[in-house]
């Protein structure tokens, strides 16, 4: 039994980009029948051929949380690994983003950074303690999550489990740091109500979207300043985008309705429901200085499940902070940086609702995901492996806590 190991001395570059590739090459997007289906048969079925105790746990339909497992012997901590096996769509994509080619040592495809490169970094360091033959001080559980592209189905499921750890590893693309937090994420729908008329008499109808237009320009005017004002150090801005805005029914017809569809991130401090607010004062004073102005607010209904999306943020004191750092260090030889204002990620739920410490760091860079030639380099791969093998020799044996 290896009381230590060199990670590298237990997998190849060779097996770590096939395993990557494979993932990559089984699509698992909202488009696909089944979405993650496949995907997490294949990450059950290779964990399994490789002596891992792996099981699939049934979320929505056929889609599968991969619960997988490498038992410690009960004298330390016990470390989840969490990822995503989802994806974004992959139709603006310049490349073949299924073909997961190698070339000038990145691996490029849909999800190669976000986020199955990680996923093949959990799974292949699960693997190394079982061929290491290594006991951890407290289980490494790893967690193969559905939907985080979505309503976060998958790690909902775990938070209304009894499935916990001592602290967490989410590993979206961190780029050689870490976050200890970041903003909370809400959809939310304006939804305002006009009047049809003919358009030869526009007088006659109230233009929805002549209005939306309006509550656009008051939210740029009195919001905007106000969210400027709005900083957590290690959350990043409070910030909302408009995304979406679909209105009226012909051109020869006055708009009776028109829907905004945007984004709010925010910070600790503020609420979902602080959110709202913000958006229906600007309603009402539009409304009491004009009474045809007609709008209502809602949480955009295909964005959450039963959980909102909080902020996230994970005292620097807690030791899975500490552990994690010196671990990206021994790799990287230098000191890494607190990342801000990444995109919401399941940390949260993982944090604030099952009280789980929770750090996010996984291998490859954040700007390259969702992008029309997604990578990760081949090193980046080989390093993240590196960074979560020492991570889980570092962290599972620390005495439990009293």
């Amino acid at each position: 039994m290896q009381t230590e190991f060199n990670p590298r001395d237990f997998y190849t570059e060779e097996e770590l980009v096939k395993l990557t590739q494979a993932l990559v090459r089984i699509p698992s997007h909202k488009d696909t029948p089944g979405q993650e289906k496949e995907v997490a048969d294949f990450i059950n079925a290779y964990l399994k051929d490789h002596g891992i105790d792996s099981v699939l746990h049934p979320v929505v339909g056929e889609r599968a949380n991969v619960i997988a497992r490498v038992s410690g012997n009960g004298t330390g901590r016990s470390l989840m690994f969490n990822g995503h096996t989802d994806t974004v769509l992959p139709y603006n994509m310049v490349i073949d983003p299924f073909a997961a080619e190698i070339i000038d040592g990145r691996l490029y495809g849909r999800g190669a950074v976000d986020m199955k490169g990680a996923l093949a970094c959990f799974m292949m360091t699960l693997i190394i303690l079982k061929r290491a033959e290594y006991v951890p001080g407290g289980d490494v559980i790893f967690t193969g999550v559905i939907g985080e592209e979505g309503k976060s189905e998958g790690t909902e499921y775990i938070v209304k489990s009894n499935i916990r750890a001592d602290a967490a590893i989410v590993g979206e693309p961190s780029d050689y740091e870490y976050a200890v937090g970041h903003r909370g994420l809400e959809w939310f729908d304006i939804i305002i109500s006009g009047k049809a008329s003919h358009s030869g008499r526009p007088d006659k109808g109230v233009n929805a979207i002549e209005h939306a237009m309006t509550f656009i320009h008051r939210v740029k005017q009195d919001l905007y300043p106000i969210l400027k004002e709005k900083y957590d150090e290690y959350a990043g801005e409070s910030v909302m985008n408009f995304g979406t805005i679909t209105g009226g029914t012909e051109q020869s017809t006055v708009a009776d309705q028109c829907i905004i569809r945007l984004d709010r991130r925010y910070i600790p401090g503020e609420t979902k429901e602080s959110a709202m607010a913000e958006y229906q004062e600007i309603i009402d004073r539009i409304k009491a200085e004009d009474p045809t102005f007609n709008a209502q607010i809602r949480v955009t209904p295909e964005s959450v499940l039963d959980l909102f999306h909080p902020p996230m943020i994970t005292s620097m004191n807690e030791p899975i902070v500490d552990a994690l750092r010196a671990s990206i260090k021994d790799v990287i030889h230098r000191e890494p940086g607190i990342t801000r204002g990444i995109g919401w990620s399941d940390a949260a739920l993982l944090k604030v609702y099952a009280e789980i410490p929770t750090v996010v760091y996984g291998p490859g860079d954040l700007s390259l995901a969702h992008t029309e030639a997604e990578y990760i380099s081949v090193e980046d791969l080989m390093n993240g492996v590196d960074i979560y093998c020492r991570l889980v020799q570092r962290f599972t044996n620390m005495p439990p806590e009293e």
